[in-house]
């Protein structure tokens, strides 16, 4: 007899039922998980990061504050140029209308002696040159009258000349204007970016980036400590060398000695430098304002500009301009007074008061202060006289 056991199949199908049921709940708690949880926040950068953008920010903004600089001086330049031509069209203009009352004299008493006035179709004509041309008016006046048009004509030439330099130099002040709003708005973007940065960090962030900060000026004082014991030794060499020649010279006899010689060049710059250290000195502690040259605040090229200007040196406003103006010398050589530039755009500009330091206006938010030359990449050493 057939046996009647139902098929296992079932069975099977059953258990492989189960096992694709638990795996898709498993993948919806998945899902589920996933959907609730956090998105990831984007990577946050380090402080190292973070100190280099602001650092940049900050030269960047330097940089617009030395185009802002000469921006300004075109403008100060031009508006006064321009002024000036102003006055000097209004003088000449003065003059055509006293040559012009003169002619019209003239052309008066020849009405009064019967005939037509050449001279008041001269007043009246809107170009004099094609008249004379026509007319051959010259040929007709007297020596006085010709002496009259010709000063005329003249200062009418000279008052249109300085007329038309007057509408040149305005368009060039529109300009000059032009760029020294967009160099101001690009100073304020910079330090705008540089603000928002340091406002996102937290006050561990805060502490831990005043930290890298002491590294790096202990780092910059390092080099400076080392620069000066370095030049320490190079100037103790040079005053045995200078002892030396000394004694040799005294034992020589009288008649051999030279004279007493001039002060050298040297001793000049020191005095100089002395007058430059001594204002830049009384400065410390002020606050740097971008744009500004003194009394109360200073940018960096506008406190070498007032400093040098103690000692007599007028600098020009820029950085890019004053690296041009002097000797340029090695940092091994560089002496007090001497002018110390960085990066290299050359965007800023300190004083060098001897030992690897300098005195200079950092930047926004800073005060003017002493500070190790290598706090900033050199790009030169510049003695301004």
């Amino acid at each position: 007899m057939a046996s009647h056991r139902k098929p296992r199949t079932s069975r099977i199908r059953t258990s492989h039922a189960v096992g694709i049921t638990s795996a898709a709940l498993t993948s919806v708690a998945l899902l589920a998980q996933t959907a609730n949880a956090a998105p990831a926040e984007p990577d946050k950068p380090s402080l190292e990061e973070v100190q280099k953008k602001v650092d940049d920010l900050y030269r960047q903004a330097g940089t617009a504050t030395q185009k802002y600089n000469l921006a300004k001086e075109n403008t100060d330049q031009q508006r006064s140029k321009l002024n000036d031509l102003q006055d000097e069209v209004a003088k000449r203009t003065e003059k055509v209308n006293d040559a012009r009352r003169e002619l019209g004299q003239i052309a008066a008493a020849q009405y009064r002696n019967g005939g037509a006035s050449d001279t008041a179709v001269l007043l009246l004509s809107d170009n004099p040159d094609d008249y004379f041309a026509q007319r051959q008016l010259m040929g007709r006046l007297s020596g006085q009258q010709q002496d009259a048009v010709e000063d005329f004509r003249t200062l009418q030439t000279q008052a249109d000349t300085k007329r038309d330099e007057a509408t040149d130099s305005l368009a060039q002040l529109s300009d000059s204007e032009t760029d020294l709003k967009s160099s101001k708005q690009d100073v304020q973007e910079k330090l705008g970016e540089a603000r928002e940065l340091l406002s996102k960090l937290t006050q561990e962030e805060k502490e831990r980036l005043a930290e890298l900060e002491r590294k790096r000026e202990a780092e910059a004082k390092r080099k400076a400590e080392e620069l000066a014991r370095k030049q320490a030794a190079e100037e103790e060499a040079q005053r045995k060398a200078a002892e030396e020649a000394a004694k040799e010279e005294a034992e020589k006899p009288p008649a051999e000695q030279p004279a007493d010689p001039p002060a050298s060049g040297e001793d000049s710059y020191a005095a100089k430098a002395e007058k430059v250290l001594a204002f830049a000195r009384a400065q410390i502690g002020k606050p740097y304002v971008w744009g500004a040259a003194g009394p109360d605040s200073y940018d960096c090229s506008g406190l070498t500009q007032k400093a040098w200007a103690a000692a007599g040196i007028e600098l020009p406003r820029t950085t890019w301009d004053q690296v041009k103006v002097g000797t340029t010398v090695s940092v091994d050589n560089a002496k007090p007074g001497d002018l110390v530039f960085f990066y290299d755009d050359i965007s800023h500009v300190g004083i060098y008061i001897g030992n690897g330091e300098m005195i200079h206006a950092p930047k926004p938010g800073a005060n003017v202060r002493t500070e190790s030359i290598y706090y900033m990449p050199i790009h030169s050493v510049v003695r301004p006289a």
